[in-house]
């Protein structure tokens, strides 16, 4: 789908009338939500600051899961809302009533993990009359961990990802973005007021490599680190995504569960490392995962960067087992130093036959080659 084509959607949303309140929400399918959300909080993400949150702050924004919405939830401000939300802004005098033309309420957002942005969702669920007319979204990188005074200095480069554009009530408004650069930070602008109940920021995680060298050996395929979820078997109740997030897993969902297999194959799960690397010990962890854990699981690992076999492409070189078919305990972190190092781009685990796993983790250092063409990347992106 081209960015043309995503649907746009514009105007208020019916009043609620009672019932299912996302019956009428208005959605589509777009084409970047395979990405991960660099803006989850489970990577670090937050809402650092807002000119004005006086009906609902500006944490929301993040919050995982859709929107709630609860018709008799009411403060002493007003209506409660699952979002962030802003007062009605005003002219200047009783002759100017209205806002002029350039007003507007700003978020600032740290991203959980610096990246390439592919694509954004400014979700107004549950804003019928009261969305923003219009919104536009910026990026900025900047190293360590600047306030908003420092990100609002004069002399901070910003890059339009969003153009101002019409948006729609109760809607998922998408927008690909195409800018070959690594930002950290947002700002999210709402013309000239209103709410925004979630907003997700789908892209590619882009690591600072002098960062990943002076931690020596690390996790090569945390997502936090620019580890990635090339394909899998099957995503019926979560995401495969869900094995390289931070931390350790604190419910059943937040894995990899797989639907019940009632054929004689098996389920899989296809990663990307960060760049080439030398793995010496790798971790799988069940957690939560009681009567619907992998029975077995078996590890494998390939270059990915012989011929026709670039970055993204899953085809280069053969598969080498670093890890046999071995049994798996319900709700348990397992760890496996291997025998000797194993060299490669591209990691698959398999399970069997069924089931899940909540993390995975893969422990090692780059290769020199891997780490020169790390450090060639970051600088063509800006960093």
């Amino acid at each position: 789908m081209s960015p043309s084509a995503i649907p746009s959607f514009t105007g208020d949303a019916r009043p609620y009338g009672g019932g299912e309140p996302y019956a009428d929400y208005r959605a589509a399918d777009l084409p970047f939500t395979h990405h991960p959300d660099l803006a989850d909080r489970r990577l670090g993400a937050s809402a650092i600051a807002a000119n004005d949150e006086f009906f609902a702050e500006r944490e929301n924004l993040l919050k995982p899961g859709p929107a709630e919405f609860d018709p008799e939830r009411f403060g002493h401000k007003g209506k409660i809302m699952d979002g962030w939300e802003t007062r009605r802004r005003r002219g200047v005098s009783a002759a100017a009533p209205h806002p002029a033309d350039d007003d507007h309420d700003w978020a600032l957002i740290r991203l959980g993990a610096p990246g390439i942005v592919r694509g954004i969702v400014v979700d107004t669920a549950h804003f019928r009359g009261n969305y923003p007319r219009a919104v536009s979204v910026e990026a900025t990188a900047l190293p360590g961990a600047p306030g908003p005074d420092e990100l609002l200095a004069e002399g901070v480069k910003w890059t339009t990802l969003v153009p101002r554009t019409a948006v729609g009530g109760h809607a998922a408004n998408g927008f690909a973005v195409d800018a070959e650069r690594r930002f950290t930070h947002l700002r999210v602008n709402q013309h000239p007021d209103g709410g925004i109940a979630r907003l997700r920021v789908y892209g590619e995680v882009a690591p600072d490599p002098g960062w990943l060298a002076a931690l020596g050996a690390f996790d090569l395929v945390a997502l936090e680190n620019g580890g990635r979820v090339e394909d899998a078997s099957d995503r019926f109740y979560s995401p495969a995504v869900n094995t390289i997030q931070p931390g350790r897993s604190r419910k059943m969902d937040d894995g990899w569960e797989t639907r019940r297999r009632r054929d004689r194959g098996n389920d899989w799960i296809r990663y990307r490392l960060v760049e080439q690397s030398e793995i010496r010990a790798v971790e799988i962890d069940t957690a939560y995962l009681k009567g619907n854990s992998a029975g077995w699981a078996a590890i494998s690992l390939r270059d990915g960067t012989g011929a026709g076999g670039g970055a993204g492409s899953g085809t280069g070189g053969e598969w080498a087992g670093i890890l046999p078919r071995t049994a798996l305990q319900p709700d348990t972190n397992h760890r496996f130093v291997l025998p000797e190092p194993a060299v490669g781009r591209e990691l698959r685990i398999d399970i069997y036959p069924d089931g899940g796993i909540s993390r995975l983790r893969v422990f090692g250092r780059l290769t020199d080659r891997g780490a020169a063409r790390l450090e060639a990347r970051h600088q063509k992106l800006g960093g």
